[in-house]
């Protein structure tokens, strides 16, 4: 039987296969926002009609998990790698959870203007 080892970067395959992931999906995104600056007439309305649509909306929060993802395993292997105290490395672990959950949070309430 295999046991897990708890420390250490031995992610590997996953966090590579994370990584490149969400990067080409904020690429995408990234290229489609750039396509839409040019493309949209400058102007409150329009923008507020563009993100106002599900579909926009939903690529949009798709692009916030994809970054969220993005940063925690290059931040997680950041702390890995060069904070060697036990206590001070899962203090970081646990603040940059924290931080990323609270910034997932407050773009769900931004993207759907949920109060």
């Amino acid at each position: 039987m295999s046991e897990r080892k708890l420390t250490g970067a031995h992610y590997g395959l996953r966090d590579w296969a994370m990584q490149r992931i969400t990067a080409v999906l904020m690429l995408i995104y990234t290229v489609f926002f750039v396509a839409v600056l040019v493309m949209l007439p400058s102007g409150y309305e329009q923008w507020q009609a563009f993100f106002g649509q599900t579909w926009v909306r939903l690529v949009t929060q798709i692009f916030v998990i994809a970054l969220m993802l993005h940063a925690w395993v290059g931040v997680r292997d950041l702390w890995m790698d060069y904070i060697k105290k036990f206590g001070l490395r899962l203090t970081l672990h646990v603040a940059t959870i924290v931080w990323l959950v609270g910034c997932l949070v407050y773009s769900v309430k931004v993207i759907w203007g949920l109060a």
